[in-house]
């Protein structure tokens, strides 16, 4: 190994361009790139399914682009970091910042014991616009609401650094005997259901600049009204990529401010924004993804119900946009956004069910499960997290399916079974007569099932819990 030798720890930060631990460890020489799979100190947040599949071609991905020089390990970093320094000769550790409450505590102890070995530790921001510690209020508290975090924070604060460029040279040495086979970590489970996510995906940084490349020129124009329509391009599919860190925030927001302006670059801008504010949430209340930012929702009265949990999941409530929303994620490892608001306030406010239950699917089954964001987004559509959308706002199935999809295009996607139900009923099977059921080849209750519960009554049920729950805070 060479004597000015650099460890560079990959984690949510797999590309080589704008990486910022990257580039700099370049510029003092010889770098050996490093990749743990960290399994145990991750505990209750251990990736989902869908993350793990897209983490091992992503993992493929980058090793390509380094020429099999990847060095992929398992294990606990705290202890794996300071004996491959050791091993190698190496002089200094160097990694860009996550931010999860488990990963800031071990990577602050991982850098006391480097130090302590005499090894310089140094970590980078390689996957914000803006720090959590960097966007406050003029008092220095954190920002409660999301719109004056974006408007007085966000743009007020230091503009986003430009992207750095590919290292110039990389010279890494191959791999030590201790590194893994991709396979040996297991990523990939054994039932290969993962089969039906590929053909949705390009995984990995050249994929990802292209899907940004795609958005800029077909999505951005029109953003701020088409990105609530499922069927239109007008979204950029980039939240997977921007999880794990194969284009950065960086690279979003300059190349939209490149190729866009007006309401549609600022809505863009806004929802990369909103990404900051979940981290800013986390990093401010480590209780996130499992305690209500509004405590008096700890007395919400919640209902257990296996049966009408599984229907959700497997898009079998009887309400077409919410069962073709959830399908969409079991199909492709994504929803739409706007589809994602609408079963997630039918999960919470029709079915009573906890946000824990949707908060833990989608942690398994969406490719983009991100803890800050997923757990804010969860707070927010069940009405206990901050700036959380008012409980009173019950998204109403049948008309959103209306509204945003009015042709059906979505809907008969991933519903084939309704395909020949015309549009006055598609999003209101029960009201159809039976002989244009018959027509179109459905069978209530067979073919295509009845309603689970009933709009008005769950959302008056709904109302009334909140109204309980209120009192009593």
């Amino acid at each position: 190994m060479s004597d000015n030798l650099t460890i560079h720890w990959f984690r949510q930060d797999l590309r080589l361009e704008d990486n910022p631990s990257l580039y700099y460890a370049v510029l003092k020489g010889s770098v050996l790139p490093v990749y743990i799979l960290d399994d145990r100190n991750a505990a209750d947040f251990r990736m989902g399914g869908a993350n793990r599949w897209w983490l091992h071609h992503s993992l493929e991905s980058l090793n390509r682009s380094l020429q099999g020089r990847l060095t992929l390990l398992m294990g606990d970093p705290l202890e794996i970091l300071p004996a491959l320094a050791a091993l190698t000769g190496a002089t200094k550790v160097y990694w860009n910042r996550c931010y999860e409450p488990w990963r800031i505590n071990r990577d602050t102890r991982l850098k006391h014991k480097l130090r302590e070995q005499g090894i310089t530790a140094e970590s980078f921001n390689g996957s914000m616009l803006w720090e959590p510690w960097e966007v406050h209020k003029s008092d220095g508290t954190p920002y409660k609401v999301f719109t004056p975090f974006y408007r007085k924070g966000c743009l007020s604060a230091a503009s986003p650094r430009m992207p750095l460029p590919l290292p110039v040279k990389l010279d890494c040495p191959s791999p030590p005997e201790e590194s893994l086979p991709l396979e040996a970590l297991g990523l990939l489970p054994r039932i290969r259901w993962y089969r039906q996510l590929e053909p949705h995906w390009t995984i990995g940084e050249n994929g990802a600049l292209e899907r940004l490349a795609i958005f800029l020129k077909h999505g951005l124009p029109g953003y701020r009204e088409g990105r609530d329509f499922p069927a239109r391009p007008n979204v950029s599919r980039l939240s997977p990529s921007l999880h794990f860190g194969e284009i950065s925030p960086n690279q979003a927001w300059h190349g939209a401010i490149a190729a866009g302006s007006g309401i549609d670059l600022d809505h863009f801008q806004s929802e990369l924004a909103w990404r900051e504010f979940s981290y800013s949430l986390l990093y401010h209340n480590p209780g996130l993804p499992e305690k209500n930012l509004q405590k008096s929702f700890d007395r919400f009265p919640w209902k257990e119900n296996p049966a009408a949990l599984m229907r959700w999941q497997q898009g079998l409530t009887g309400y077409p946009i919410v069962d073709a929303g959830m399908r969409e994620l079991w199909q492709t490892g994504y929803m739409h956004n706007r589809i994602r608001m609408v079963a997630g306030s039918f999960l919470v406010k029709n079915l009573l069910l906890h946000w824990h239950e949707g908060e833990s699917w989608f942690r398994d089954c969406l490719a983009d499960a991100d803890l800050a964001i997923n757990s804010a987004s969860w707070q927010w559509i069940a009405g206990c997290g901050a700036d959380a959308a008012p409980y009173f706002r019950i998204f109403n199935p049948v008309t959103q399916g209306q509204k945003f999809d009015a042709d059906g295009s979505y809907t008969r996607r991933y519903l084939p079974e309704l395909a020949r139900l015309p549009d006055r009923y598609l999003f209101s099977p029960w009201e159809a007569p039976v002989s244009v059921l018959a027509d179109a080849g459905i069978a209530t209750g067979k073919t295509y099932p009845e309603p689970i519960v009933d709009l008005k009554s769950s959302r008056r049920q709904a109302l009334e819990a909140y109204a309980l729950t209120r009192n009593h805070s």
